[in-house]
């Protein structure tokens, strides 16, 4: 899921604003996210041998609601707006799960990724359950006060879903943590009194945590990390490719430069620079800061997204949206690792051509759970109105996510299985015994 930018906690060099709404040609003319979302878990249902009553419940969505929401726009005409907050599940404690702004958001989409929500939040033994919420708006069509008025009607609308005990929102594509600042004021305005865990990836002065801007991003590193050794490397070893370069992909490019990494291709919805030996990231991220994209960077050479993705690198970062690793495209990837910094970049069928030629895919619920998991301290310190320091919580979030790749691992190992359905397995199989510890009501 993508981070906010929260100045304090974002290095100098670093932009402040990056633009991370993916153009709508990058998702799939196929099989959209849903069918991968239900294909994944399908497979898991079989391997744990649960039966169908077991496998409606986690395919279908507890709650959902679809919202209209009308705007004044900034010269008095009006605009309507469709919005969708789903819950796939929530046995396992409330809600957790972004709020997306983008032109192509449609039910189907949020019902996906409030699944993989759910199995990103077991995997990595949070106390939430899955859920998500959209907009179908282009955010870059509309002034800020626009936005506003957009972020605080939807939230008016969904309230009856929301709270730090039901549902806690986080930015994802196209919002950031000003969002989150209106959604907590509309919150709170409307019950009463300041309520700020109400949402997560908020600002620093209204209760944001330190080091929840650059978390998905780092424990996506942390995780190729992980992969790395398993194999007696390390990241200095390496060549990186990132497509998506908005709040994940940016970060993670300055990390993995940091780490010794050789990051030679990185592209955003514009287009997309390589270098072969690698790039100079932090004068791209500079270039990015002046210009609003990698495109016409002169420490490399143009390339297209498609063609990134083929690249003779050891590392593949899909960091954009769902479903860019496909059944058509899937043989041309020269990575050894794809580590999956987007929710759902690869879909059922590219899956399987990827693991027949050893390729090993990080996926996911995995790779870019990072975010989640500091979004889960942020919640507690709001709980606790005591907030921890930074050093704490980067020492938190790698414990966390070595722990989380090691259990997975472990299960890949001992059931002969790809990264992805072992963590399937492992986090549907937490889920499943939560449902049945619960028992059903009546």
């Amino acid at each position: 899921m993508p981070d906010t930018t929260a100045p304090d906690a974002v290095p100098d060099h670093v932009p402040d604003h990056l633009p991370d709404v993916a153009p709508v040609t990058a998702r799939p003319t196929h099989a959209g996210p849903l069918a991968t979302a239900q294909e994944q878990l399908a497979g898991a249902i079989g391997r744990l041998g649960y039966d169908a009553g077991m496998h409606a419940m986690l395919a279908t969505p507890r709650r959902e609601i679809n919202v209209a929401i009308p705007l004044r726009r900034d010269d008095g005409s009006t605009e309507l707006f469709h919005g969708f907050r789903v819950q796939h599940n929530v046995s396992r404690g409330p809600g957790k799960g972004g709020l997306r702004y983008h032109p192509a958001v449609d039910v189907d989409e949020v019902r996906a990724l409030a699944m993989w929500m759910t199995w990103k939040c077991a995997v990595v033994e949070l106390p939430y359950g899955g859920a998500k919420g959209g907009v179908a708006i282009d955010p870059r069509n509309y002034s800020q006060p626009e936005l506003e008025r957009v972020t605080r009607r939807y939230t008016s609308e969904i309230m009856p879903m929301i709270g730090p005990e039901r549902d806690i929102m986080a930015p994802d594509i196209g919002t950031d943590a000003q969002t989150m600042a209106w959604v907590m004021d509309t919150y709170s305005v409307n019950k009463g009194y300041t309520i700020p865990g109400v949402v997560t990836g908020k600002p620093l002065e209204v209760g944001g945590s330190l080091g929840r801007a650059t978390a998905t991003s780092r424990g996506v590193v942390h995780s190729t990390r992980a992969a790395l050794r398993e194999a007696g490397l390390d990241l200095p070893d390496v060549s990186v490719a990132i497509q998506g370069f908005g709040k994940v992909g940016s970060h993670a490019a300055d990390f993995y430069s940091d780490a010794g990494s050789r990051v030679e291709a990185v592209s955003d919805q514009y287009g997309g620079v390589y270098r072969s030996g690698g790039l100079d990231v932090p004068r791209l991220l500079t270039h990015v800061r002046t210009t609003g994209s990698v495109v016409g960077f002169e420490g490399g050479d143009p390339i297209g997204n498609e063609e990134l993705l083929g690249l003779d690198v050891d590392v593949l970062v899909p960091a954009a949206v769902e479903g860019v690793l496909t059944h058509d495209n899937a043989g041309d990837v020269k990575a050894r690792w794809v580590v999956e910094g987007a929710n759902g970049p690869t879909t059922a069928r590219a899956d399987a051509i990827l693991a027949d030629r050893g390729v090993v895919v990080v996926p996911d619920i995995l790779a870019n759970a990072g975010g989640v998991v500091v979004s889960y301290f942020e919640w507690v310190q709001a709980q606790q109105a005591y907030w921890w320091t930074e050093a704490e919580i980067e020492l938190r979030l790698e414990e966390r996510m070595l722990h989380a790749y090691a259990g997975v691992a472990e299960v890949a190992r001992r059931e002969s299985l790809p990264m992805r359905d072992a963590a399937l397995m492992l986090s549907v199989q937490r889920v499943a015994v939560a449902h049945r510890t619960r028992g059903l009501y009546p």
